[in-house]
């Protein structure tokens, strides 16, 4: 869809080629590219650097990046108004212009402060200077006693945590490592947009994000086969806001699909979670230690407000034409709505299909819910749950009618019914699985035979809760399990190595980049959180070049000066199995240090926390990991663009003397950003191996208050869970070794080149599972 754009140039707006250009640079930034509007074949790649463009690579080397060999030639064909605007771009995403100060200056060296001073001066604030107290009275109110906070070393108010100055400045150039930018023409936005429609797994909140943005500005592809149904509700919102719901029809299937899209439309969320699922999270999220401040009932009340259906006329008919004309008999549609029952019976009234189905041309939704009503019909479920009862040989016969369901019990099916005959069935059936279900049966085996070992589920509100072991492992032998778990991988590696077998190729040469070998497959990885300055996979390992890691934490960006209580905290795990804390009330231990605890904002420009890790120190005390979190202490969840992350490089990192400012964007190796709708009261975003001297990334929601929620165990077994996770290198292997293809050590040299710049793309790596 396209609109005339009326603005002119000196009224401050945008054009829309402009708007265009700033979310192709957003959305390449997170392949570590720049996106220029060109054809690489107008680059003299033996022109001249000019000025301009010289001034921009200091910019770019300031937030921490480089360019290649291609980018720099081409930059020159770009106009200086352009790069301005990709300057722009980058302070934005890199945060440079935003409040980095922290409560306290020069934080690195400790206040000293403790509880005694904070119960000193509540005593001073309830009794007064009447009761003799004698001190500085702050903006905010309080009076802080002599001998308690020295405060000189405050930018804020160390009792209530509230800031009174604000920084515009960070530290640049202090980093010793730079990220190399590429080129991104208009060729490679529209491969990435293709990849994000065909990915075969889903899409995380990065790729979300990023896919939204495009629809917005990319016509779609006429050839385009979307697999995915989280993907498929993204295009359904646009054809519907453009006025084209009959075009969706097509990527609506089932009952299931269209009830998905509703729900999506409703809650913003493209799974279907059940309002009483959401009614009790939100009353978690808002409950709060002190009482008073509890939120729970007033939220709960208000999601169950939120969640009251009322649908217009338009909605209505489009919604009944959609059922209408689905390609099923009322009897599969009925069964495919039977497990959310209670919603379709909210929807059909909400949505007048009743009153939509007498009329002329409605026959099969007529028919639909008069068989959905009655319940004239039967489940596969109820099938499968009787023949257990009844005759529990005819239980592989109806699983195999279903592969996908059959993949998702496979493991009790075989602790019940014996792993031989059990394994013989399934693998009549495995070539009709999508390949990310047979991966991931492959990555879930080892833990899930391990009687042992705990396992993780997160369900779709982004809560980690830990499973027991199933019950039925004690009734086996360590060997008869580890047989099992044994059987489960060859039958997925043949059923891949088949898979990529049938593929025609031409090729004959194959180049793995080994990075490649320490990177995991995303399968089963939903992410709540957006990378806007990179695109690493969760278990992606990062060395730590210096001696020091520094954590931060930036919220509040676009919001009102306000009370909102965001925290950055590290748990250390000692050799000898205690446990140090550092956050905001232990501002200081055993190898980390605390910037102070803000809990209020400024108006519109945020406000920062930081947490520093000495490795030397770490190792004196022999720490084996230190496990990142951030949370909202305040009631709620974390904020919006709030955003995290670490820094390191082998030089010293500077902290300010005058407003503990500590953030350098060109130290920076690994930040996200909390995206809209996020569910997750607090975030497990990274863990440092000391010995390693390692930054493991990894995104494990939690929903307390404080870092002691946070339980060890589930983080241990989820460290556990990657590290058992496929790479990308050795599914290639496999795809080398069934296609005959020979290695080679030099991309250049190699027909199929697999490079690091290639698996920045996770859509793109999955398109292997796609056969």
């Amino acid at each position: 869809m396209q609109f005339k754009s009326t603005m002119k140039e000196s009224d401050g707006f945008k054009t829309l080629s402009e708007m265009k250009d700033e979310t192709f640079t957003k959305v390449a930034l997170r392949y570590q590219a720049v996106f220029l509007d060109i054809h690489r074949e107008d680059i003299n790649m033996q022109s001249e650097i000019t000025m301009p463009v010289t001034a921009f690579l200091a910019r770019l080397k300031e937030n921490g990046f480089c360019v290649s060999e291609e980018l720099l030639h081409a930059l020159n064909t770009v106009s200086i108004e352009r790069l301005a605007d990709i300057t722009s771009c980058f302070r934005n995403v890199m945060g440079v212009d935003l409040n980095w100060a922290s409560l306290v200056k020069g934080w690195k060296v400790p206040t000293g402060e403790s509880a005694v001073d904070h119960l000193i001066t509540l005593l001073a604030n309830i009794f007064g200077q009447e009761a003799g107290f004698k001190g500085t009275t702050l903006p905010c109110g309080h009076l802080i006693p002599e001998g308690t906070f020295p405060i000189e070393r405050y930018n804020g108010c160390p009792f209530c945590g509230k800031p009174f100055k604000t920084a515009n400045h960070v530290y640049k150039g202090q980093g010793s490592k730079l990220k190399e930018l590429r080129l991104f023409t208009l060729e490679d936005m529209q491969h990435v947009f293709t990849s994000l429609l065909n990915s075969a797994t889903p899409l995380d909140g990065t790729q979300k994000d990023s896919l939204e943005q495009l629809l917005r500005e990319m016509p779609l592809p006429t050839q385009v086969s979307i697999t995915m149904k989280e993907t498929a509700m993204l295009v359904i919102k646009l054809l519907v806001e453009q006025g084209k719901a009959d075009e969706a029809t097509k990527l609506l299937k089932t009952p299931t699909d269209i009830l998905r899209y509703l729900w999506f439309e409703k809650t913003g969320y493209v799974q279907i979670i059940e309002p009483k699922t959401l009614v009790t999270h939100a009353r978690k999220l808002y409950s709060h230690i002190w009482e008073p401040l509890d939120k729970s009932m007033d939220a709960a009340d208000s999601m169950r407000k939120n969640l009251l259906l009322k649908y217009d006329r338009k909605s209505c008919l489009r919604v009944a034409r959609w059922l209408n004309a689905l390609p099923m008999s009322a009897q599969q549609a009925a069964e495919n709505m039977n497990p959310k029952r209670g919603m379709w019976v909210r929807m059909i009234r909400a949505l007048r299909l009743g009153e939509y189905s007498r009329r002329k041309g409605f026959d099969h939704l007529a028919k639909l819910l008069d068989v959905f009503y009655n319940q004239d019909y039967s489940t596969w479920q109820g099938r499968v749950d009787q023949a257990k009862k009844d005759s529990p040989s005819k239980v592989l016969s109806i699983l195999k009618e279903r592969p996908g369901a059959f993949s998702r019990c496979l493991f009790s099916t075989m602790l019940r019914f014996g792993s031989d005959k059990v394994l013989v069935a399934f693998e009549e059936v495995a070539d009709k699985l999508p390949a990310r279900l047979l991966l991931s049966l492959g990555n879930a085996a080892e833990s899930y035979f391990d009687p042992k070992e705990m396992r993780l589920a997160r369900p779709i509100t982004g809560v980690t809760h830990q499973l027991e072991p199933n019950k039925l492992l004690v009734l086996y032998s360590d060997q008869e399990c580890k047989d099992m778990a044994n059987a489960v991988i060859r039958l997925y590696q043949d059923s891949m190595a088949r898979r990529f077998a049938a593929q025609k190729t031409e090729a004959k040469t194959i180049y793995i980049e080994p990075t490649l070998y320490h990177i995991p497959i995303s399968v089963g990885d939903r992410s709540a959180t957006i990378q806007d300055a990179s695109c690493a996979l969760m278990g992606t390992r990062f060395p730590v070049e210096g001696d020091a890691v520094r954590l931060f934490l930036q919220w509040g960006k676009g919001l009102h000066a306000q009370p909102l209580d965001m925290d950055l905290s590290c748990r250390i795990s000692l050799a000898d199995g205690n446990i140090a804390e550092c956050a905001y009330y232990n501002l200081t231990c055993v190898g980390a240090k605390h910037s102070g605890d803000i809990r209020s904002i400024p108006e519109m420009v945020g406000t920062a926390e930081y947490v520093e890790l000495s490795l030397p120190e770490l190792i004196a005390a022999g720490a084996k990991y230190a496990t990142f979190t951030c949370n909202a202490y305040s009631t709620g969840a974390l904020s919006p663009n709030l955003v995290v992350g670490w820094m390191n490089s082998a030089h010293e990192m500077k902290v300010s003397e005058e407003d503990g400012v500590a953030y350098d964007p060109s130290c920076v190796q690994h930040m996200v950003r909390i995206s809209e709708g996020n569910l997750s009261k607090g975030l497990v975003f990274g863990v440092l191996d000391v010995a390693k001297r390692e930054i493991i990334w990894l995104e494990m929601p939690f929903t307390s208050q404080t870092l002691r929620g946070v339980d060890s165990a589930s983080v241990e077994a989820l460290l556990n869970k990657l590290e058992a996770k496929l790479s990308i290198g050795k599914l290639l292997d496999m795809k080398a070794k069934s296609q005959g293809l020979v290695q080679v050590e030099k991309p250049e040299d190699a027909d199929e080149a697999y490079t690091y710049e290639w698996a920045l793309n996770p859509a793109q790596v999955t398109q292997l599972l796609n056969y």
